[in-house]
């Protein structure tokens, strides 16, 4: 298991495995891990809502996840996913879809 933060919690972001693209970020507790281990879909831990929640359960939009890595220090998880329609709940393909510009702005940089 991952070395999990003083909330019980684990940064995990999700990478479409076939293209290398970073879609989403969130936050994982060992349920989260065991329930995706166990359906083979996303499963998260909201901070904001405080509970459980499977990426996709309303918008069909779930993340399959072929691999779960860990980093050196073992407080981070990639997963590598194959997603079934966009990341981002704006519909985006990946939730890094913005770019802070040189003066500060924000600008859409979908490629």
């Amino acid at each position: 298991m991952p070395r999990f933060d003083s909330q019980g919690l684990v940064t995990a972001v999700a990478i479409d495995h076939r293209t290398g693209r970073l879609l989403m970020l969130a936050h994982m507790d060992a349920e989260a891990i065991t329930r995706t281990r166990e359906t083979g879909l996303a499963h998260f831990w909201s901070r904001s809502r405080k509970k459980q929640w499977m990426k996709g359960e309303t918008s069909g939009h779930v993340l399959k996840v072929l691999e779960i890595r860990v980093d050196c220090d073992q407080d981070a998880l990639e997963l590598r996913v194959e997603p079934a329609g966009p990341a981002c709940h704006t519909m985006a393909t990946s939730c890094f879809y913005r770019r802070i510009t040189p003066d500060g702005t924000l600008e859409r940089c979908d490629g």
